[in-house]
C-alpha cells in the first residue's frame, strides 16, 4: 500500500491518531465546520484561531471517509469582504466534490465537500523514467479523447477508466507519446453565463478546488460509488498509464477559481478570506483581472501560494503525477503590485521544493494583463509553450504558400523556419537550451490539424458568441475551397500540409507537443475555440478511415525517426569553435548542395534549406541526419550535399508519397521536390 501524508497542510487530517481539520483566514471571525455522515447526522465543530495566525483547527474524532461537509465562515463587512455565516463553503483543500444533494432547485449549494479514503496499492509502479529531449506530449480532453471509440466498453468512454483502456495506451504507444498531458482535470464548474444559455464548459478552466479530481470524468460505478471510488479510478489510471511506460502531466489552473466576478458564485475562497486571496484594484472596488474570467489569485499573498505548492506536492506525491503545464503562468509571478517577475517566490519554490524535484513543469508563459506575453522569460527549470514556434511553422508551410499561390512569391524566407527547427535559441537563449520549448503547431483552443487546412476563417456559430470570441490570426490556409470538399486534388494537397507541419514539429529541437485526434484527422468543422461545444462534436474519430490511418502512420513513423536519431533532439545549444555534449552541430547548404549564402535566408524567393546535423555524443551513439526544406509550391531540383565525410544518403521519410526509400543517394546527386514538403534523409 502507498500512502504519502503530506504534514502540516490544512484540510482533514484522519491518519494520525488525533484527527483534525484546518483552514486559513486571516480575516474571519469565526468558523464553523458542518459534517453530514453517511446517515445524515450533522455534527458542528467550532473551529478555534490557532496562536493568532491565519490558522484555525478543531479536532474532528468522529469523521470518517465518505461524510460529507462544508464551511460557515463569519467575519467583518465592507469593501473586499464577503463574509456570510449562513452560506456553505468548500474546503479549499478538499479532495473530494460531488454535487450537492440540495442543489440549485433546492436552494442549497451547488457542490460538497467530501472527506475520501486516500489509501491505494500501487503495486510497486514507479514514474517512468523519460528524459525530456525523448518526450513526445500528447494534449488530451479525458472525455473527448474516449467518447467515440467503440474499442472502449460504452460505460469507460470519456472517463479516466477509458484514457488507461488498452486500446488507448496500444494507440498512444504506437504513435510515440511518451507524455499525456490531460486538460484540466481539478474539480471544476460550469461559468453561470454558459449554464443559464444551457451550454457546458468542455474544457474545465474554471476549477472548484485544487486537491479533488472532476468527478463527472469517472465511470458512473465510480461516481455512484462516491468520492473515494473516483479517486482510486484517477489513480488507477495512473499506474496503468505508468505501467506503459507513459506519463502524466497535469494542466492546472491556479490563476483564477470558479466564483468569476465580483456578484459570481461564492462558493469557497471568496467567502473565507477574499480580501486576502484575489487581486483588487488599488482602490478595492473590483478585482485586478490579468485572466479575463472575472478574477485573479493573488499568489504575492503566502496563503494562495501555500495552496498553490500544497496541491502540487499532493498530486506528485499522493496521486504520482510526473508533472503540470500552468495556464496563463505568467499570472502566478505576479507581484503584490501585479508586475512580472521572473524570479518570483511562488516559482522559486516551484523548483526548488525538495517533493517536486522530479516533476516536469511546463509554463503557458503568458496572460491577460498589461506586459503579459513572457515567452522565453521563465528561466532555467521551466519549459514554456512556444508560440512563436507555432506561428512560424503555420506562416511558412500554409499563409505563405497561400500568399505565392495568390501572387506569385511568398511574403518570407527560410530564416525563421531554420531558427524554429533548431530549437528557438533567440528566444530561450543559450544557457536554457532547446528543451525550454515546448514546440506545437495546434493546442485545445485553437483549429485542429485538419481544420487548419481547410478553413481560412473560423466558424464559432455554435458558441454562442456571435463570431467575438476565438483567434482571427490563425494561419491557415483551406486551399482553394472552404471546408469538407470531395475534391480529390484539394485533399491530397490539404494532406501534404497537414505532414509538413507535423513533420517539422517532430523533427525540430526542443519537445514536441501532439493534440488529440490530429493523427486521426479530427475536425471541429471550423471551430477554433470549442470550450463549450459537446463531444459530439469535438471527440476524436475512431472509426475507420483511409486518411486517418494514413496520418496516424505518418506520425508512428516520425516518432520512431525522432526516437532513432539523437542529432534531432539536441539537449543543449552549441558553442561556436566550442564542443558541447548533447549539443547538434549544424550545417546549412542550399539548393545546389552549396553552403548557405546570406541571401538565401531571407529572401522570399529563396525557400529552400537543407540541414545537415550530426550529434555531439552523451549518451547515446554518433548520428547524423540531413532534412531537406522545400517551401515552394514549384517543382524544383535540389542537389544533395558533396562531403567527404558521407557515402550517401538514404530516404527516411518524406512528405510526398511514394518516394523511393531503398537506394543510397551519393551527394552531388539530384533529388526533385515536386512542391512543398520536407524530407529526412539517413546518412552513411
Amino acid at each position: 500500500m502507498h500512502r504519502t501524508v503530506i504534514d502540516e497542510t490544512p484540510g482533514f487530517r484522519l491518519g494520525d491518531g488525533a484527527p483534525r481539520f484546518s483552514v486559513r483566514s486571516a480575516s474571519a471571525t469565526a468558523v464553523t465546520l458542518v459534517v453530514v455522515d453517511a446517515d445524515g447526522r450533522e455534527t458542528r465543530h467550532a473551529l478555534s484561531r490557532v496562536d493568532d495566525t491565519d490558522r484555525w483547527a478543531a479536532g474532528t474524532p468522529d469523521v470518517r471517509p465518505g461524510d460529507r461537509y462544508h464551511l460557515l465562515v463569519d467575519g467583518p463587512d465592507g469593501p473586499r469582504h464577503e463574509f456570510d455565516p449562513e452560506r456553505p463553503l468548500l474546503d479549499p483543500y478538499a479532495r473530494g466534490i460531488v454535487p450537492s444533494t440540495a442543489g440549485p432547485d433546492g436552494g442549497g449549494p451547488r457542490w460538497t465537500s467530501v472527506v475520501v479514503d486516500d489509501a491505494f496499492d500501487w503495486g510497486g509502479v514507479g514514474k517512468p523514467d523519460v528524459p525530456l529531449d525523448r518526450a513526445v506530449v500528447y494534449e488530451a480532453n479525458v472525455r473527448t479523447v474516449t467518447a467515440a471509440n467503440p474499442d472502449v466498453p460504452e460505460h469507460l468512454r470519456g472517463t479516466y477508466a477509458g484514457v488507461a483502456h488498452p486500446s488507448t495506451i496500444a494507440h498512444l504507444r504506437r504513435i510515440g507519446v511518451t507524455t499525456l498531458e490531460l486538460l484540466p482535470v481539478h474539480a471544476f464548474d460550469t461559468e453561470a453565463w454558459l449554464r443559464e444559455a444551457g451550454r457546458e464548459n468542455a474544457w474545465g478552466y474554471n476549477t472548484l478546488g485544487f486537491f479533488a479530481p472532476h468527478a463527472a470524468y469517472a465511470s458512473a460505478d465510480a461516481r455512484a460509488a462516491g468520492a473515494s471510488a473516483v479517486l482510486r479510478e484517477f489513480k488507477g489510471m495512473v499506474r496503468l498509464l505508468h505501467e506503459a511506460g507513459i506519463q502524466v502531466l497535469l494542466d492546472v489552473v491556479y490563476n483564477h477559481t470558479a466564483e468569476e466576478g465580483l456578484g459570481g458564485p461564492t462558493s469557497s475562497l471568496r467567502g473565507i478570506d477574499g480580501a486576502e486571496r484575489y487581486r483588487w484594484t488599488e482602490d478595492g472596488a473590483s478585482y485586478y483581472d490579468t485572466t479575463g474570467c472575472g478574477n485573479t489569485l493573488d499568489t504575492s499573498v503566502e496563503a494562495t501560494a501555500d495552496l498553490v505548492v500544497d496541491s502540487l506536492r499532493y498530486w506528485a506525491l499522493e496521486v504520482q503525477v510526473d508533472g503540470f503545464r500552468f495556464d496563463l503562468m505568467a499570472a502566478l509571478a505576479r507581484d503584490a503590485h501585479h508586475v512580472f517577475d521572473p524570479a518570483h517566490p511562488l516559482l522559486e519554490r516551484i523548483r526548488q521544493h525538495p517533493d517536486l524535484q522530479d516533476v516536469l513543469v511546463v509554463a503557458e508563459p503568458w496572460d491577460v494583463g498589461p506586459d503579459g506575453w513572457r515567452t522565453g522569460a521563465f528561466g532555467d527549470g521551466t519549459s514554456e509553450w512556444n508560440d512563436g514556434f507555432r506561428n512560424t511553422v503555420r506562416q511558412f508551410w500554409l499563409t505563405d504558400v497561400a500568399e505565392e499561390r495568390r501572387n506569385g512569391t511568398p511574403q518570407a524566407g527560410i530564416g525563421r523556419l531554420a531558427e524554429a527547427l533548431t530549437g528557438s535559441r533567440g528566444t530561450f537563449g543559450q544557457e536554457r537550451g532547446p528543451l525550454a520549448s515546448i514546440n506545437f503547431v495546434t493546442a485545445h483552443d485553437g483549429f485542429t490539424l485538419l481544420d487548419l487546412v481547410s478553413h481560412d476563417r473560423k466558424h464559432n456559430a455554435a458558441n454562442g458568441e456571435d463570431g467575438r470570441d476565438g483567434s482571427d490570426d490563425n494561419r491557415s490556409f483551406n486551399h482553394g475551397i472552404e471546408g469538407d470538399t470531395a475534391d480529390r486534388g484539394v485533399r491530397a494537397a490539404r494532406g501534404r500540409s497537414m505532414r509538413n507541419l507535423v513533420g517539422t514539429l517532430m523533427l525540430s529541437a526542443g519537445v514536441p507537443m501532439l493534440t488529440a485526434g490530429d493523427e486521426r484527422s479530427r475536425t471541429q468543422h471550423g471551430n477554433n475555440n470549442a470550450y463549450v461545444v459537446s463531444e459530439d462534436l469535438t471527440a476524436v474519430d475512431w472509426t475507420d478511415d483511409e486518411d486517418a490511418e494514413a496520418m496516424t502512420e505518418a506520425v508512428a513513423a516520425l516518432a520512431r525517426l525522432r526516437a532513432a536519431h539523437p542529432a534531432l533532439r539536441p539537449t543543449r545549444f552549441g558553442v561556436e569553435g566550442r564542443e558541447t555534449p548533447g549539443a547538434s552541430r549544424m550545417a546549412w547548404y542550399g539548393p545546389d548542395g552549396h553552403p548557405m549564402t546570406s541571401e538565401g535566408w531571407d529572401q522570399p524567393i529563396h525557400r529552400v534549406v537543407q540541414y545537415f546535423v550530426e550529434s555531439t555524443p552523451e549518451h547515446e551513439p554518433f548520428d547524423r541526419v540531413l532534412v531537406v526544406v522545400h517551401g515552394s509550391g514549384r517543382t524544383r531540383d535540389l542537389t544533395l550535399p558533396e562531403r567527404q565525410d558521407v557515402l550517401g544518403y538514404r530516404l527516411a521519410w518524406s512528405s510526398e508519397k511514394h518516394r523511393d526509400h531503398e537506394r543510397l543517394r551519393p551527394g552531388g546527386q539530384v533529388f526533385t521536390a515536386y512542391g512543398p514538403g520536407i524530407h529526412v534523409f539517413e546518412v552513411a
